[in-house]
């Protein structure tokens, strides 16, 4: 099954949560945070107003709160606006 975003929607994979801090700690499930960072996996073709900066296969940074979590084929994907992500590496 594929996901096709619409409009100026992007698909990014979350990275995986820390497992460790730097210290060593083993960080157990219910305290690990949210990733901040991801893959764009889809892009939407944008809008007439909005031309897509990203592209598939870019890292990119997002807010805390960004985004609509779904899940495809077993995976937790996010589905957001390209406004929401706040930058590209």
């Amino acid at each position: 099954m594929t996901l096709k975003p619409l409009s100026d929607r992007v698909l990014v994979k979350p990275a995986a949560a820390e497992q460790k801090t730097a210290g060593g700690i083993i960080i157990p499930d219910s305290a690990k945070e949210k990733p901040l960072k991801g893959e764009v996996i889809a892009v939407g073709p944008g809008t007439k107003d909005e031309t897509m900066q990203v592209v598939v296969g870019d890292f990119v940074l997002y807010g805390k709160y960004s985004g609509t979590e779904v899940e495809l084929d077993g995976e937790k994907l996010l589905i957001m606006r390209q406004s929401d992500i706040l930058a590209k590496f």
